[in-house]
């Protein structure tokens, strides 16, 4: 095997955009299939521990089911991951009004956030990985954000069975930037994530309201469902008389990382007892959001199979939800001058 990367054909949007598919495979056997379109990952495949291959990921075999209404699969988050209650925040004296489209609340970016944008692609092809980098150019006033935003993502696979994801981006004008990636995982590429064994580095978390948005405190997990210090089955408490879960369907809430350090560390450890499969996920962010595929429902169907309730599992790493809300949080305030710079590492093994 070589490394490779090769481009195809992905359909044409609605409005008759033609769109690109890009598969990258690494020298042993792990390929990623990656869309210019919301830089979707579209299929990730990695071995068991006897090595034999599935997708471990949610997602569809063209672009068209992903210019629906659907619940972004494995796509690139901007300009704000997570949400900011009533979409509303003050910014050096002003208020800003971003689009409303989470009940009354503005979430991932706003109804057209970069998930459902055309990136320029270009892939490449270096010693020991092969990639693709990802541009795109968010004007001034786009779902209410102010400033023109422009944005780099790099995807590169490596030999070391790592896809790792750099986020980096420029304004002109002062702006809020929260990137992240929202895959949905099931290291079993069938069933549902129930027997998934998860633990997250975190000592604390963001509770949240019954819309979901932070209630600006950020107490322990010691003594609740919400402790994943060691590994946990992510069912094993996940129905539990709890106000917090109630809250969230389930799990969806942000955990407050320990390493705060801005360098690249360890966040997340999620692991299959039956194919054996691990995923290591490791950020620069303060912040990861657990989201337990809890409003899955069997309707949206693609690569042959149906994305049935708690199928999948997200863990996206941030900065908190509605931070330009609470001055108290890291800030994810961008400034002219400044360069946003965030990067986060999926490594996958098996055991």
């Amino acid at each position: 095997m070589e490394l490779r990367i090769r481009e195809s054909e992905f359909g044409v949007t609605p409005d008759g955009r033609a769109v690109k598919l890009y598969t990258l495979s690494n020298r042993n056997g792990i390929t990623a299939k990656i869309t210019n379109y919301g830089g979707i990952v579209t299929e990730l495949h990695v071995p068991d521990r006897e090595g034999r291959l599935a997708d471990v990921t949610h997602g569809f075999d063209s672009v068209l089911p992903y210019c629906g209404d659907v619940p972004y699969f494995g796509a690139l988050i901007g300009r704000y991951g997570n949400r900011i209650k009533l979409g509303r925040f003050e910014l050096d004296g002003r208020t800003v009004q971003l689009d409303v489209n989470n009940g009354a609340n503005h979430l991932h970016g706003g109804a057209l956030g970069f998930h459902k944008q055309l990136w320029d692609a270009t892939p490449f092809v270096a010693p020991d990985a092969v990639g693709i980098t990802l541009k795109y150019l968010s004007v001034d006033g786009e779902q209410g954000y102010p400033g023109n935003l422009s944005v780099e993502v790099v995807y590169e696979l490596n030999d070391a069975n790592e896809l790792r994801v750099r986020y980096t981006a420029v304004t002109d004008q002062a702006t809020p930037v929260n990137l992240t990636q929202h895959a949905y995982f099931n290291l079993a590429g069938q069933g549902d994530i129930l027997g998934h064994e998860l633990t997250i580095q975190a000592d604390r978390y963001t509770p949240i309201d019954a819309e979901s948005i932070p209630l600006g405190e950020l107490p322990p997990v010691a003594g609740t469902p919400f402790d994943f210090r060691t590994p946990h089955a992510i069912g094993a408490r996940i129905n539990a008389d709890d106000a917090q879960l109630k809250n969230g369907l389930g799990y969806d809430h942000n955990w407050v990382l320990n390493n705060q350090s801005g360098e690249l560390g360890l966040a997340a450890t999620l692991r299959d007892p039956l194919s054996g499969r691990v995923l290591e996920l490791f950020t620069r962010e303060p912040g990861l959001q657990f989201y337990s595929g809890n409003f899955l429902d069997g309707s949206l169907k693609g690569k042959g199979r149906s994305y049935e309730y708690r199928s999948g599992i997200c863990l996206e790493p941030q900065h908190y939800p509605d931070s330009p809300n609470h001055p108290e949080w890291p800030s994810t305030i961008l400034r002219p001058g400044e360069t946003y710079f965030t990067e986060s590492l999926y490594r996958f093994s098996a055991e």
